[in-house]
């Protein structure tokens, strides 16, 4: 990972917005109302998908992507003005929290003020229209930043400008775009702004391997962690959707989990995110109430910096739709809210970033602990609905820090319950 990555975005929990579903307002407004109750979550990062003016030309559905971008430098009406977007950023700084915004450089709407001005940057096809590496998203358009590198300038230039506002970027599709890019582009952005925060939206490992034999380059995470900070958890989102659709086991993914112990440098920062505005609700996934609670105590439990995308903390299953105005629809009966600020304040606590990480039970249940020293945080998630497990702690009776509920321990048996279960010894 970037040698100065601090290991403290191990505490750190982000909440993913998309501004125009967000508020019934769909503007930046709408955010500043609702950031008393995003801060009062834990959250510490709010992160907003893109706000730029959007493509006309064949544009899916009546709104369209944000992610076809038609200027860089401008806002779309609709969110407000680059005064609203100030606002917005004070109010976030206000509240002790930091701001992270969406760059999107693979590609751009196939009208942007790019395509017109600089054609020759863009993929084309034998006919000399606009393309894509891979794939025909007929709203976008590739860049080609290996054979015009003085594309390269332009888009540094452009995270500069808005490095003067905000404190972070996640990067659509990071690994599609050369590395030399990203080292470049982040050395000169923190000539003048140091300590961004640098995510990359790295890939499905099958995407990797399909972009490769295309003849393209797609960098690994191992890779991406030479430039960004914090890295998507795609290379086991496939094992986790596997295991909730019945076609692996819980097993086989938390073994994938382990193996990132392993893969990655040491100080690696994964991001857990078990749902975003690409990815199904996980409550649509689960679709169980109890099982929800303990795959949402899982996330944060896990080593890394969780992300929840907004509606996530009302059990929303549906997924807003990304080419039209869909409001999130929020459901205050349904709230998860507690859970997820007490799991937000064990997040923050040392032995989550200082601790040794262990896989202690893997078969048919979710037990994982840190150790730090002579303390112990204990996670135990009952995914599978047993009736006990074996543990290797004395008898006796042990405090859930999650629901001040008792449990006892008796010839090293849990007898376990449909709760999740966090013991914190010392």
């Amino acid at each position: 990972m970037a040698k100065q990555t601090p290991d403290t975005l191990k505490n750190k929990v982000i909440y993913q917005i998309f501004t125009r579903q967000h508020s019934k307002t769909s503007d930046f407004q709408g955010i500043i109302d609702d950031l008393d109750r995003i801060k009062d979550l834990g959250v510490d990062i709010v992160y907003l998908l893109p706000f730029h003016p959007i493509g006309q030309k064949d544009r899916k559905g009546s709104i369209g992507s944000p992610y076809a971008i038609y200027d860089y430098y401008a806002i779309d009406p609709l969110h407000g003005t680059l005064a609203d977007f100030k606002r917005l950023v004070q109010a976030v700084h206000d509240k002790d929290m930091k701001i992270m915004i969406d760059i999107v450089f693979n590609h751009t709407s196939r009208d942007s003020i790019l395509t017109q001005s600089n054609p020759e940057w863009f993929y084309k096809k034998a006919d000399g229209s606009f393309a894509n590496r891979v794939g025909d998203w007929s709203d976008i358009t590739d860049f080609d930043l290996t054979n015009n590198p003085e594309i390269w300038d332009y888009l540094i230039d452009v995270l500069k400008y808005w490095a003067a506002f905000v404190d972070g970027f996640r990067c659509d599709v990071a690994p599609l775009l050369p590395l030399d890019f990203w080292k470049t582009a982040r050395q000169k952005v923190e000539q003048i702004k140091p300590n961004m925060i640098w995510l990359t939206e790295s890939v499905h490992l099958g995407f990797i391997k399909y972009i490769r034999d295309m003849g393209y380059e797609a960098f690994s995470d191992s890779q991406m962690y030479e430039v960004f900070d914090i890295a998507y958890d795609y290379d086991v989102f496939d094992f986790m959707d596997d295991y909730l659709s019945g076609k692996n086991t819980l097993e086989r993914y938390l073994y994938e989990l382990w193996r990132q112990e392993a893969t990655y440098p040491k100080n690696y920062v994964k991001l857990r995110s078990f749902e975003n505005h690409d990815q199904e609700r996980i409550a649509y996934k689960v679709g169980d109430s109890n099982k929800l609670i303990q795959m949402t105590a899982f996330q944060f439990f896990l080593k890394g910096t969780p992300m929840i995308y907004a509606g996530q903390e009302h059990q929303v299953t549906k997924r807003p739709d990304l080419f039209e105005i869909d409001f999130v629809p929020w459901h205050e009966k349904l709230s998860i809210e507690p859970l997820i600020k007490k799991l937000a304040r064990i997040k923050k606590l040392d032995i989550m970033r200082k601790g040794t990480y262990h896989f202690v039970n893997t078969k048919n249940i979710a037990h994982l602990e840190y150790h730090l020293e002579k303390e112990k945080l204990i996670g135990i998630f009952n995914l599978e609905n047993l009736e006990s497990i074996k543990i290797d702690l004395p008898n006796g009776k042990y405090l859930n820090i999650l629901t001040n509920k008792q449990y006892e321990i008796s010839n090293n048996t849990l007898i376990l319950s449909n709760e999740p279960i966090i013991f914190h010894l010392s």
